[in-house]
């Protein structure tokens, strides 16, 4: 397994994500969505696993502030996620094709 964790590390969800992986010794990548520049094709294979409605965290005060916060196509979304990283909902818990977003150990439970 290659797990990589796409976080914030205020993220409570994320630091639980981290946590989970260390207690059953299985080997992960974090990347600090503040450090960490997204590449067009991360975010293309994010949009492909999740889902666009998924990605982004159109709860967050801060992002309906933002105007990506209402764009529906790839084509505008993509620059304005590159630009704007607090736009996706975290943790991002990949294991090479598959995705989830949140806590979700059941789902990487059948991973191992």
């Amino acid at each position: 397994m290659n797990i990589q964790i796409y976080c914030g590390k205020k993220n409570f969800d994320a630091q639980k994500a981290e946590r989970y992986f260390k207690e059953r010794r299985i080997p992960f990548q974090a990347l600090d969505l503040k450090k960490h520049k997204l590449g067009e094709r991360e975010i293309r294979m994010m949009i492909s696993a999740i889902g666009i409605e998924k990605l982004i965290d159109r709860d967050d005060k801060k992002v309906k502030e933002h105007p990506a916060c209402y764009y529906d196509r790839e084509d505008l979304l993509i620059p304005a996620i590159q630009e704007n990283p607090w736009l996706i909902r975290v943790p991002i818990v990949r294991n090479g094709n598959k995705m989830t977003i949140g806590y979700q150990p059941d789902i990487w439970a059948q991973w191992e």
